[in-house]
């Protein structure tokens, strides 16, 4: 895969060993940086020291004691360096904004409300949960997939469902169910036809073509395993799990994400895995010091219990797949209890990387070397930990160029005594945690995080956050006025400079309903050119979010295919050029918190009505451009044949 590189910077990190752990530890530049561009100097060696007051307390989850760190000088470049320098972030984004947004309401900016269309929608589903929440397997579900299985061009919704610990023993299964877009704002249950419905016990889903058919397969994440649904191309799925050699996976199995890490035109698999739990020996509820929240008894885990190891599964181009885990080098030797992955090239070097959160330990982000070879470069590039060096909950991730800078940045939502974490893309595989001064860290805290994603509702261009929350023990309404079982849902405003405001008051009742929220998919739904949200919750139905009101944008959408192999071009590029926007997008398999989005990849274009130039980098490398491209249409696009077709908002066929 070739490459696109963006602003090059310096990490302005340095690591030291506390009490035998790494932490990250970012210097406070913010004065000497301003000064230094007052002064117009270009660049400057600094000496430094970092102690933030987030650092000298004692983390919670982590259990971590963190001291203040002198950090030797360094050499530093003023493109982009340090979070605390939002002076040199706004010279950075000048060119394509003028002014930050102000601090009115969601109307005063011409924002849309979120309404609950739920209803309207004629979606009837609901997942199952037992009241007390007692076992941490009961806790942990809830992921939501978007797949076009028909591919009629109107994205179909498919929810996982997961029993109590109690119906497990009995015997009683849970039904997931697949609903098919009906074209006119409605849904309708087709799951017994399409053979979708009883998979497993089941976490989350993931979409990929693993067999190069062009049709949209599926893959569910189980406590047990995982299963694959292959699409038969009639509105029916068969289960393939064992016939593709993936049966022998019987952990409990969380985050899968599709993508072709050695550029061989098949789709790999990735399967994370979270806690060695067994229903014949469950932890008792409330039982070890492990099993405390806050003074009163909760369900156990997932510190206290043990660890899985993940998957990585290479396509063998024949309907079956390979175990090369080990050889691979991401086969998590240390058993972390991973939750959601997701393929991207952060370092654009054109090949592939990996990205695996684990729960209440450091991430993992593996450099691919494009030959099927992974080294884990998560302390180093500065996404394992948080700011100040705490391992973090890391349950869903989002990933975005909120700055268009070119570069893939990071979004990952957290549990109540930490912070969403914000780790900004500076590029040459380094992160910077920027929770803090983009004014997410302050907002977040409280809350219990799940499904995340950066989304454009109004099409202005400029990417916004969106995350869900829900806890996972029902007993805090017993001891707490603050913190609540059922938590209201977060949205965002990227002000153009590096900082969001939070409105998510003002963005209409909806997202301030108090839910048990876990999955979050995004796409239009409706063929409009506004992108819907479909929450789904742990506990009753999900939530459709459709925006509605605000300036009348304009946006563009690419239905990418790849001609060579990898038909839904999972991790194609799509660099969009309108006037003073440039964006970057790309087509993403799994991610969120054990969901997946729409595999379209979407654009709000703010007053422009014209795309002057789209240049698609293709998974093979490849490098497409075309030009003058009207706005408020769906483009599909074939590799080697440019536009093969469009489709008007609402329109039922491609012209």
């Amino acid at each position: 895969m070739k490459s696109w590189n963006g602003n090059k910077n310096l990490k302005t990190s340095k690591y030291t060993e506390v009490n035998g752990k790494r932490h990250a530890i970012y210097e406070e530049l913010h004065r000497e940086l301003s000064e230094m561009w007052s002064e117009g100097h270009d660049e400057k060696q600094l000496q430094t020291t970092k102690c933030s007051g987030n650092a000298m307390k004692r983390n919670n989850r982590a259990g971590l004691a963190i001291r203040c760190v002198a950090v030797p000088a360094i050499h530093l470049s003023l493109t982009w360096v340090g979070c605390m320098s939002l002076a040199l972030a706004q010279q950075a984004v000048a060119q394509q904004s003028t002014t930050a947004r102000g601090v009115g309401s969601a109307a005063d900016l011409g924002y849309p409300r979120l309404v609950d269309i739920t209803t309207a929608t004629g979606i009837r589903f609901e997942h199952l949960s037992s009241p007390e929440q007692k076992f941490i397997v009961e806790s942990m579900g809830g992921g939501v997939a978007l797949i076009d299985y028909d591919r009629d061009g109107w994205p179909d919704i498919y929810f996982t469902n997961a029993p109590s610990v109690e119906m497990a023993l009995h015997g009683t299964k849970a039904k997931s169910a697949l609903f098919h877009n009906n074209h006119d704002g409605t849904f309708t249950d087709v799951s017994d036809k399409a053979g979708v419905g009883y998979p497993c016990w089941a976490m989350g889903a993931s979409v990929g073509d693993y067999n190069n058919d062009g049709w949209p397969d599926l893959l569910v994440t189980c406590f047990g395993g995982v299963v694959l649904y292959r699409n038969n191309g009639d509105g029916t799925f068969t289960d393939t799990t064992k016939g593709a050699g993936l049966s022998s996976d019987s952990l409990w199995a969380t985050g899968a994400v599709f993508g072709d890490y050695d550029g061989d035109g098949w789709a790999d698999l990735f399967v994370a895995h979270y806690v060695d739990f067994h229903l014949d020996n469950v932890p008792a509820f409330g039982s070890s010091a492990t099993c405390k929240y806050m003074g009163i008894d909760v369900q156990c885990g997932p510190r206290g219990l043990k660890g899985s190891s993940d998957n990585l599964y290479h396509n063998n181009r024949d309907g079956t797949f390979t175990d090369v885990s080990t050889k691979s080098g991401v086969g998590d030797v240390e058993g972390r209890f991973g939750l959601t992955a997701i393929w991207s090239d952060f370092d654009n070097d054109g090949k592939l990387d990996l990205l695996v959160t684990n729960d209440s330990q450091p991430n993992y982000l593996y450099q691919g070397d494009g030959k099927g070879g992974f080294k884990d470069i998560g302390i180093s590039s500065g996404v394992a930990l948080s700011d100040d060096g705490a391992e973090q909950a890391n349950m869903g991730v989002a990933i975005g160029d909120y700055l268009h800078t070119g570069r893939m940045s990071l979004f990952i939502s957290h549990f109540d005594n930490e912070y969403a974490t914000l780790y900004r893309n500076d590029g040459e595989a380094g992160f910077a945690d920027c929770s803090e001064v983009s004014g997410i860290a302050k907002a977040t805290r409280g809350y219990v995080g799940w499904g995340d994603a950066f989304v454009d509702f109004d099409n202005d261009g400029w990417q916004d956050l969106f995350l869900v929350n829900g806890h996972v023990y029902p007993q805090v309404d017993s001891i707490h006025k603050e913190i609540k079982y059922l938590e209201p849902k977060l949205l965002f405003l990227n002000q153009r400079n590096g900082k969001f405001k939070n409105i998510s008051k003002q963005a209409g009742g909806a997202i301030q309903t108090p839910q048990v929220s876990r999955g979050l998919a995004v796409g239009d739904l409706f063929n409009d050119g506004r992108l819907e949200a479909v929450v789904e919750n742990l506990v009753g139905g999900p939530m459709i979010l459709r925006p509605e009101g605000g300036a009348a944008n304009h946006w563009i959408s690419f239905q990418l295919e790849d001609a060579g192999g990898n038909h839904l071009a999972l991790n194609a590029r799509v660099r969009v050029e309108a006037g003073d926007l440039t964006q970057l997008g790309e087509v993403i398999s799994g991610g969120s918190y054990l969901s997946q989005n729409d595999l379209r990849v979407h654009f709000g274009l703010g007053n422009h009505q014209l795309v002057d130039r789209a240049t698609i980098l293709w998974p093979d490398g490849k490098v497409e451009t075309l030009t003058h491209l009207a706005a408020d249409r769906f483009y599909s696009i074939r590799e080697g044949a440019g536009v093969i077709g469009f489709r008007l908002p609402g329109a039922g066929k491609v012209k």
